[in-house]
């Protein structure tokens, strides 16, 4: 149950700090933020479909296009959703974003010197 109020945006107790610090830095954390999308917008859907009136299919495009507004939105406002979850926890604003961008460091290093090898070298004949 409180897991259905944190996910609605209702704050933890303070004995669960590390875990709402834990669910917004994990390596799964975008698929914890759309979990919780999915039950945000999952009663309102089946709500509005039940009321909406009209043809079935009618209906289902309506409550679909819907959801994908709200996934939408969702997914524009991750970052910012994320970091107010860890600010209501009690912790410093970026806090959150600075855990996320700490762990892998190696590996976005191994990248960006690929990206460079890649695409900033000049063609042949250009030199």
């Amino acid at each position: 149950m409180r897991w259905l109020l944190y996910a609605f945006g209702r704050s933890l107790p303070p004995e669960y700090r590390e875990w709402v610090l834990h669910d917004v830095t994990a390596r799964t954390w975008v698929l914890r933020h759309l979990l919780r999308s999915v039950v945000q917008l999952l009663p309102i859907a089946v709500l509005l479909y039940v009321l909406i009136p009209g043809p079935a299919w009618v209906r289902g495009c309506a409550v679909l296009a819907g959801l994908l507004l709200g996934f939408f939105y969702s997914i524009a406002l991750l970052y910012e959703t994320t970091e107010h979850r860890a600010v209501k926890a009690g912790y410093r604003r970026g806090t959150a974003a600075a855990l996320r961008n700490q762990g892998g460091s190696a590996e976005r290093e191994e990248q960006a010197r690929r990206y460079a090898e890649r695409w900033r070298t000049l063609p042949p004949g250009d030199v």
